[in-house]
């Protein structure tokens, strides 16, 4: 019987992007028997759109880049080294020449992407 690791490995070298509302996501442990966690890198898009979610909290730390991020209609500068956590309702999108990595908690649910237009 083998025993199942403890842990789990991603290479976002490896991942393929996926077109999300913010520009392309590369997502890490979004998996059916992972309800935790999720981690992405994602380049964002000049045409990043406004979202929320109901039930997930996120996490974007700037990796690369400078611009702002749209925080419940109000505008937050941001570079390289800023982080924001984005309660559930918060409606949201990052702009300008970024990288981030965004953790959502509980992990990533496609189902949980709203739009007021």
């Amino acid at each position: 019987m083998t025993k199942a690791k403890n842990y789990r490995l991603a290479d976002f070298n490896e991942i393929a992007g996926t077109p999300c509302p913010c520009g392309t996501a590369k997502r890490a442990f979004v998996a059916p028997d992972n309800s935790v966690a999720s981690m992405h890198v994602v380049e964002i898009s000049e045409t990043s759109r406004v979202h929320y979610h109901k039930k997930m909290t996120e996490i974007y730390y700037v990796l690369e880049g400078e611009g702002y991020f749209e925080l419940d209609g109000e505008s937050v500068p941001v570079s390289s080294g800023s982080a924001v956590l984005i309660k559930p309702g918060c409606r949201h999108r990052a702009v300008g020449t970024l990288k981030i990595i965004n953790v959502p908690v509980p992990s990533f649910d496609e189902e949980d992407e709203w739009f007021d237009d």
